[in-house]
C-alpha cells in the first residue's frame, strides 16, 4: 500500500477486501492531477483509452457490448425483510446475497491493482455532504470518479482515525492468470453482474460490470439508493432532481429543484438559456439534489456530484448549447463513434453526418450502415466546473434555498402545460402519480403510460410507500417554509401530432410564471388538477403561438383524467399498508373534483 491509512475502520475494511479479492497490489488514491494523468497513461498503453486529437485531454473508451447501461434487473435493495424494500425494488435477503457475492469476490482481483478511492459527495466538509470510500480494480472507474466526485487525500484527513464513511466495493469480476492478456473491456458475463445495496448498513457491493452507475458507485448507488434511506432516518432529502438558479431583472434569485422521468428534457432545463430578456439562468446541478432544513427553517440543496455523466446522442447546440460547450476538453467519452479527424460523433450532433467513422464497437461505419454509430446510451463524463452557466454558488457548503419544486412527464394529451399544487399534500400527490408516455428509448410499447413517482422508481432505497410518507413528514417540518410545487408538461401535441409548445429556452416563460406565483404577483384559475395560469400571465412576447393553441395547451381533459383513476388506484394499491392515508385522501378529493 502506497500510504498509511489512519482510520481504523477503513484499515480493517481494506485488509478484509484484500484477503477476499487477492489483488496483486493496493493503491490509495489522492485525487491529484498527476494521479489522473498516470491512470490515463496506463489506459492508453493498454489500448483501452483512445486520445482525441480534436479535444485536449479527452479520451474515448469502448465498453464490451454486454456492458452498456445500468443493469436494473440485477440491482438489489437487500433489507432484512422484503416488505422494507417494497414492491418497486428487486430483493434478496442480506445473508443469501452476501454469500453469493462473497463467492464471486474470492480471488476476483488477481493480476490487478486494488484502488482505494476516498471521495466526498458534495463539497468537502459541507454539513450536507457524505464521505464514501470506493474500492475498485478498474482504472477507468478511478478516472471517472476523479471527475464525478471529489476524490482527495483531504477526505482521509477529514475522516481522521475514527470518522465514518460509506463503504462501496466494486470489481469488474475478471481476474487475470499470470501471463494472461487483458481484454479491452474486462467484465463478467451478464448472469454474474450484481449491484447490491444494504441500506441498513450503508453498504454497496457491485460485481461484474465496469460501466456507469454500476461501477461509479457515488452515482445512483450512493447518491440516491443509499442516501434516500439515510435521508429518511436523518430527516433530509436525497432526490433525483436538477437544481437551477433564476435571477430576475431586479436581481431577485429563485432556486428550483425539478424531477423528470427519462426523455423529458431534464439536462436541457438544468442548463437552459432563457428566451426572455434580462432573466439569467444558472446551473447548480443536472441530476441529483441533497436537501436539508437550514437554521432559518428553509430547505437548502447541494448538488452532491462534481461532474456531468450525460447521455451523448441527441445532445447538440440546438438542444443544449451549454452542455456542448462543457465538452471541449478534459472529457471522458464512452461508446461514442470516432471520426477520421480524431473527434467523437453521435447521432443528433450538429453539422453534417460524417461519411465514415469507427463505431462504438470498433467497426467501420458509414451513413449507409444499418446500425447506430454511437450506442444510444453513449456517455460523456465532464467536470461541472466547465459548464459556462455553472452557478457561482454551486459549491456553497450550506447549499442554496429551494423556492420551487417541479414534477413533470411526457404527455401528448390530457395534462396542461403547467399547473400548481393546491398545497404540500397535493404536491406530494402530483409527485407520487407522475407519469410519462413511453418513447422508443423505453422498454415497452410506445405511448403506454408509465408511472415513475418523483422520477425515483429505479432509485429509491426502501419501500416507496414509506418514501411518500417521508415527503409528507418533510412538509410538516417545513410548514410555511415549504417550497411551492408545480407540475409541467412540455410535450402536449396538436391532434395532427406536432408539439404545441416550443420548449427548450422558451420553458423559461413558464418558470417566470412560477416565480411570479411565489411573489404573489399573479393570480391563478382553480381547476380539478390544481391552479392554472391566467392566459395573460404567461409572457408570450416574440412567440408565434395562437390563442387557440394556448387554449389547447392549458386545457384539462376531465373525461380522460377520470379514465386514469383506476390506473392511479392500481398504482397506489401495490404499496399496501405502506401507502399513506393522506395520499389516499388526496385521491378521493381528486375524484370528487373531477365529478
Amino acid at each position: 500500500m502506497n500510504i498509511t491509512v489512519k482510520n481504523e475502520k477503513l484499515n480493517k475494511w481494506i485488509q478484509e477486501v484484500s484477503e477476499m479479492c487477492q489483488p496483486d497490489d493496493i493503491y490509495v488514491c489522492n485525487g491529484s492531477k498527476e494521479e489522473y494523468d498516470n491512470m490515463i497513461k496506463k489506459l492508453i498503453e493498454s489500448g483501452i483509452a483512445i486520445p482525441l486529437k480534436k479535444r485536449p485531454n479527452s479520451f474515448l473508451f469502448r465498453s464490451d457490448p454486454s456492458d452498456v447501461a445500468r443493469v436494473e434487473d440485477n440491482t438489489y435493495i437487500s433489507t432484512p425483510t422484503q416488505d422494507k424494500a417494497g414492491p418497486t425494488n428487486n430483493w434478496i435477503a442480506p445473508e443469501e446475497l452476501k454469500k453469493t457475492m462473497r463467492d464471486l469476490y474470492k480471488g476476483c482481483m488477481k493480476g490487478r491493482t486494488m484502488y482505494v478511492i476516498p471521495f466526498s459527495m458534495g463539497p468537502i466538509g459541507s454539513p450536507i455532504s457524505k464521505i464514501g470510500i470506493e474500492i475498485s480494480d478498474s482504472p477507468y472507474v478511478v478516472v471517472n470518479m476523479h471527475i464525478m466526485t471529489r476524490v482527495s487525500d483531504r477526505v482521509l484527513e477529514l475522516l481522521g482515525s475514527e470518522g465514518d464513511f460509506i463503504p462501496c466495493l466494486h470489481s469488474i469480476g475478471a481476474p487475470l492468470a499470470e501471463g494472461q492478456e487483458d481484454s479491452k473491456w474486462p467484465c463478467a458475463p451478464i448472469e454474474q453482474k450484481y449491484i447490491s445495496h444494504f441500506p441498513e448498513e450503508n453498504l454497496i457491493w457491485s460485481y461484474g460490470s465496469g460501466y456507469g452507475g454500476n461501477a461509479l458507485l457515488g452515482k445512483k448507488c450512493l447518491a440516491l439508493r443509499i442516501a434516500s434511506a439515510m435521508a429518511r432516518r436523518e430527516s433530509w432529502m436525497a432526490e433525483h432532481m436538477l437544481i437551477l438558479r433564476l435571477t430576475s431583472p431586479e436581481g431577485k434569485q429563485y432556486h428550483i429543484a425539478a424531477a423528470f422521468p427519462s426523455a423529458c428534457g431534464k439536462t436541457n432545463l438544468a442548463m437552459m438559456q432563457p428566451s426572455i430578456p434580462d432573466w439569467k439562468c444558472e446551473c447548480v446541478g443536472d441530476d441529483i439534489a441533497w436537501m436539508k432544513i437550514g437554521p432559518d427553517g428553509r430547505l437548502y440543496a447541494i448538488n452532491p456530484e462534481n461532474g456531468f455523466f450525460g447521455v451523448a446522442p441527441g445532445t447538440s447546440y440546438e438542444t443544449n448549447p451549454m452542455a456542448m460547450d462543457s465538452l471541449k476538453e478534459n472529457v471522458i467519452f464512452t461508446n461514442c463513434a470516432l471520426t477520421d479527424e480524431g473527434d467523437v460523433w453521435w447521432e443528433g450532433m450538429d453539422g453534417d453526418v460524417p461519411t465514415h467513422t469507427i463505431d462504438w464497437k470498433g467497426n467501420d461505419w458509414t451513413p449507409e450502415s444499418t446500425t447506430d454509430a454511437a450506442h444510444p446510451n453513449a456517455r460523456f463524463t465532464a467536470p461541472a466546473s466547465q459548464c459556462p452557466v455553472i452557478c457561482e454558488d454551486w459549491e456553497k457548503p450550506e447549499g442554496v434555498p429551494i423556492d420551487i419544486f417541479i414534477f413533470g412527464g411526457r404527455r401528448s394529451t390530457v395534462i396542461p402545460l403547467v399547473h400548481e399544487a393546491f398545497n404540500w399534500d397535493h404536491g406530494v400527490f402530483l409527485g407520487s402519480t407522475a407519469a410519462s408516455e413511453t418513447t422508443a428509448a423505453n422498454i415497452g410499447a410506445v405511448g403506454n403510460l408509465r408511472r415513475d413517482p418523483f422520477a425515483m422508481k429505479p432509485f429509491c432505497g426502501y419501500n416507496m410507500g414509506d418514501y411518500f410518507q417521508h415527503w409528507l413528514d418533510m412538509g410538516d417540518k417545513l410548514g410555511d417554509n415549504a417550497p411551492k410545487v408545480f407540475y409541467v408538461n412540455w410535450f402536449r401535441k396538436r391532434p395532427v401530432g406536432n408539439f404545441l409548445w416550443p420548449g427548450f429556452s422558451d420553458n423559461r416563460r413558464v418558470l417566470k410564471w412560477m416565480c411570479d406565483r411565489v411573489e404573489g404577483k399573479v393570480g391563478a384559475v382553480e381547476s380539478s388538477i390544481g391552479f392554472l395560469p391566467n392566459q395573460e400571465d404567461i409572457d408570450l412576447s416574440g412567440l408565434d403561438i395562437t390563442p387557440d393553441d394556448m387554449k389547447e395547451l392549458m386545457s384539462v381533459d376531465a373525461d380522460a383524467l377520470n379514465a386514469e383513476i383506476s390506473d392511479i388506484e392500481n398504482h397506489f394499491s401495490i404499496f399496501g399498508d405502506h401507502m399513506p392515508e393522506r395520499l389516499k385522501q388526496q385521491l378521493k378529493e381528486f375524484k370528487r373534483r373531477l365529478g
